[in-house]
């Protein structure tokens, strides 16, 4: 018992030797600072979203770009070469009077030359050759025609394709790509179509002069029958024999 009373007398005198606790050591709660620094964290935040806003901005634009940059993967300007040089290979198997200024000068001599120094077989001889040349040309115009309506149904799916390509362009550069190699496909239209009216022109060119040549030589082959020997004399002629 007396034990217990020394105990708790010696716990009370710890107790009381302890220092009393400052007003420093409680925690003050001032709302006016707790405004001021929530205040300040909003407009942090909000910073750091302006931030992040600009920069996905930046990424959208640079999409754009490379958008606006991307090639077209179509093109036909394989397939519109290859149809010049068959056309060109048509014009170029044209004979005889081919299309060459020089060539053309030559051979327009024998529509010209058709004096009285030639003979009579020289004479049947070139309008034989000026009436072959004039069948081959008609022939070299049929074939450029044909090789012309034969590119049609290529020159329409190339058509189609670069219109399809120019409606799904994702940017500037495809769609004008797209419109460049439309461009060139009518160009090619056109080339086709000067093709078919200068072979058209040759042939009626050498069959008109043709036909000029023919007249000349006529009138030389009628001077010299009525030149040569005594003219018509008429006589009595027996239709039946009695």
């Amino acid at each position: 018992m007396m034990s217990r009373r020394l105990g708790a007398a010696l716990i009370a005198g710890a107790l009381l030797s302890l220092p009393a606790a400052s007003d420093a050591a409680w925690i003050v709660f001032d709302p006016r600072n707790y405004s001021e620094n929530l205040l300040s964290a909003a407009r942090a935040l909000e910073q750091i979203q302006n931030q992040v806003t600009s920069l996905q901005n930046e990424a959208q634009m640079l999409m754009n770009q490379a958008r606006q940059l991307a090639s077209l993967p179509t093109s036909v300007l394989g397939e519109i070469q290859g149809s010049f040089s068959e056309i060109q290979g048509l014009l170029r198997q044209a004979d005889r009077i081919a299309y060459d200024a020089e060539a053309i000068e030559d051979a327009f001599r024998q529509y010209r030359d058709l004096g009285s120094d030639l003979s009579d077989q020289q004479l049947i001889a070139g309008a034989r050759q000026r009436w072959q040349t004039s069948v081959s040309a008609f022939q070299h115009a049929l074939t450029v025609g044909a090789g012309v309506v034969n590119e049609l149904p290529a020159t329409q799916a190339e058509t189609s394709t670069l219109v399809d390509a120019s409606q799904g362009a994702v940017g500037v550069l495809q769609a004008t790509q797209a419109g460049n190699q439309l461009l060139a496909v009518q160009t090619k239209q056109l080339a086709d179509l000067t093709a078919l009216l200068a072979a058209q022109g040759r042939a009626q060119a050498l069959e008109q002069a043709r036909q000029a040549a023919a007249e000349q030589q006529a009138a030389e082959q009628r001077r010299r029958f009525l030149a040569e020997g005594v003219g018509y004399q008429p006589s009595a002629v027996s239709m039946f024999h009695e």
